[in-house]
């Protein structure tokens, strides 16, 4: 590659990092001259690149957005990102992941210098993901729901709950989030008055949508919690809160990730809010942790007891003077 060729891809890879570059700002980043900072503009223009020139104080170069787009430039690390993802979209719970994944890859491959083009070409190669069983979200509900949470309009939808049972709904629409393979839609029920999620792929949006409304703050613990103790009551038929005498850090890494919720409560300490289908199988899970934890008996009585069970069926299991067996070697 020619040292003006790859000046030109530098200078369009400087111009997409941020809005606004002044004529300095770019001669020092380029290592050249203003006056060639201004050739090399014109050169990108010439390519079909939508740059615009400001003057006076403040003044530089802007990369208009919306326009066609010649071929694009990648750095490396920013090729294998999007590489990584493409092979892991199957595992979205998108419809149709596989043949868009196919699409754009072969897009990609096309935009790509050799050197890339291999690591890729790698990447794919020896890279599989396993996909859980889920159901996909049709791209045009996906698109629908996001435009909606975007421009604050409210969303009127058909919505079918884990029985099948058809309702009409009216939230607004804040957030999509990404759960375990699945998206929930995060939003104010409006008949409701409260904060729901609702999974994505039992969502039929209805046409039009409704009026447009100021966006709220996030609830408290923010969307991605709120999702989480919604699965909470989907998934586990009991559930408790228990104080774990460790860091929130320690404790998250050690938890189902979108089961359950931890949150901070002293460096030393964190709340979690987890679940299981019985008290008794809670307070295996909760053992299991290997972290020290104190349940209150008034608020969780269920799991108080299940724990002392446990923790007395535990102790006269490894009690050897009750043991009927062989001493041993």
């Amino acid at each position: 590659m020619s040292e003006t060729a790859s000046r030109l891809l530098r200078l369009l890879t400087l111009l997409r990092s941020r809005p606004r570059w002044t004529s300095s700002e770019l001669a020092d980043r380029l290592a050249v001259s203003t006056r060639t900072v201004r050739a090399d503009v014109e050169r990108l223009r010439g390519l079909g690149y939508d740059v615009d020139a400001t003057t006076g104080t403040g003044g530089g170069y802007v990369l208009r957005p919306g326009a066609a787009l010649p071929p694009m430039s990648f750095a490396e690390d920013e090729a294998l990102a999007i590489a990584v993802a493409l092979r892991t979209v199957s595992a979205s719970g998108l419809a149709d992941a596989a043949d868009a994944t196919a699409s754009a890859t072969a897009k990609l491959d096309r935009l790509l210098p050799s050197h890339l083009r291999h690591q890729v070409a790698t990447l794919s190669a020896v890279a599989d993901t396993v996909d859980a069983p889920r159901d996909a979200v049709a791209s045009e509900v996906f698109a629908a729901v996001a435009r909606a949470c975007r421009e604050h309009v409210t969303l009127r939808f058909a919505y079918r709950d884990r029985g099948n049972a058809v309702s009409e709904r009216r939230g607004e629409p804040h957030r999509l989030v990404h759960v375990s393979g699945r998206w929930y839609l995060v939003a104010r029920d409006l008949d409701r008055d409260d904060w729901r999620s609702f999974r994505l792929d039992r969502i039929t949006p209805r046409v039009p949508t409704g009026p447009r409304f100021a966006p709220r703050d996030a609830p408290e613990g923010g969307w991605d919690r709120l999702v989480v103790r919604g699965r909470m009551q989907a998934l586990w038929r009991y559930r408790a809160r228990v104080v774990v005498h460790a860091g929130a850090e320690t404790v998250a890494a050690r938890v189902p990730v979108g089961s359950w919720c931890v949150e901070p409560r002293t460096d030393h300490t964190c709340w979690l809010d987890a679940g299981a289908q019985t008290a008794d199988l809670l307070a295996v899970y909760l053992g299991a942790l290997d972290l020290d934890l104190t349940i209150d008996a008034d608020a969780s009585p269920e799991l108080h007891r299940a724990a002392r069970t446990l923790a007395a069926r535990y102790a006269a299991a490894s009690d050897s003077s009750k043991s009927s067996g062989p001493a041993p070697a």
